[in-house]
């Protein structure tokens, strides 16, 4: 009697176990597959906040740094005939205009430095901003080489700057010295002629030369530089050359303004784009136009209502057509 009630339960608990087999295998086929390739799964909305463009650099103590000096104005660059002097300048050191409707604007080195070289043609079109003289600090300085990662970051102007010696003296403000452009090599003029006292009396020096009765040193210009930025330390803070420094920089700030992650834009520089989701959750992609970022975020100025839902990530940049051209100038050479 027992054992025909124990083959009973066997029967029973095979059928079960098949039932379930049965059961699981359903379950699995109304799984549902992958999304369409295209659909959007992660969107976001503009928020505002306090942003602040702030950036780490790495740098180091040298001694005579080179920095550029930038035109004040676009218009067109001509030089005073200067000659680099040993001697720093003991006050602001005029070293050309850049002329604007008819008007001079001035170029000066700083106090405490020396002429190191023209960085444009004399007579050349400028616009403002752009590198046109290279000067020397004279002493200490630090100097921290920027990669182009970092570069539009930092390309505005630089509101403050705070250095930290590496196991010495710090933290304490730093003075940003001119640009932080790349330069090139500087070009120095050649010294004007010795007057011949049997020659007949010239015109005089060419518009907008001067000479300077302190000229002296070599003719060579300034060495190229890479993208960096110069800032000297007050009086008191001790420099070794060739101590490491880090460099706290803050570029600008903006008071609540709108935002997005970095993530859902394609660009971070001047002029971007966004894709907006729409209500059947297609893409419409939209220009707008940028402002700072630190890194996480970006402020957008211009472009989006802040009440849209965008897309992450942003659009893609287009794919470059394959070259087609065989013989021409994209063949390989």
């Amino acid at each position: 009697m027992d054992r025909r009630r124990l083959a009973c339960l066997g029967v029973v608990a095979a059928a079960g176990a098949l039932l379930c087999g049965c059961t699981s295998q359903a379950e699995k086929s109304d799984t549902p597959g992958l999304e369409p390739r295209g659909t959007v799964l992660t969107t976001v909305k503009p928020t505002r906040q306090d942003l602040t463009n702030q950036l780490s650099l790495t740098g180091k103590v040298e001694i005579d740094p080179v920095f550029g000096i930038v035109a004040p104005v676009s218009g067109e660059i001509r030089y005073v005939n200067r000659q680099p002097s040993a001697k720093p300048a003991t006050e602001p050191l005029w070293v050309g205009s850049v002329w604007r409707d008819g008007a001079p604007n001035r170029v000066y080195i700083p106090t405490g430095s020396t002429f190191a070289g023209r960085l444009m043609a004399d007579h050349a079109a400028v616009t403002a901003g752009m590198p046109v003289a290279s000067a020397k600090h004279s002493g200490y300085g630090i100097v921290a080489e920027i990669d182009s990662s970092q570069a539009y970051r930092i390309s505005g102007s630089v509101q403050t700057v705070r250095g930290q010696i590496k196991n010495g003296p710090g933290p304490f403000p730093c003075r940003a010295l001119g640009t932080i452009a790349a330069l090139p090599a500087g070009t120095i003029p050649e010294p004007p002629p010795t007057t011949n006292p049997s020659a007949p009396p010239s015109a005089g020096p060419p518009q907008g030369a001067v000479e300077d009765p302190s000229a002296g040193g070599s003719a060579e210009g300034s060495e190229p530089t890479g993208m960096r930025l110069v800032c000297t330390a007050p009086a008191g803070v001790k420099l070794i050359n060739g101590a490491a420094v880090t460099l706290d920089v803050i570029t600008a700030k903006a008071t609540q303004a709108m935002v997005l992650p970095v993530e859902a834009v394609a660009g971070v520089q001047g002029k971007g784009k966004v894709d907006i989701v729409g209500p059947d959750r297609t893409r419409r992609t939209v220009d707008v136009t940028l402002g700072i970022t630190d890194g996480k975020v970006i402020e957008i100025r211009k472009g989006l209502k802040g009440d849209e839902t965008i897309a992450v990530p942003g659009p893609d940049l287009p794919t470059a057509a394959p070259n087609t051209d065989q013989g021409g100038s994209g063949a390989p050479g």
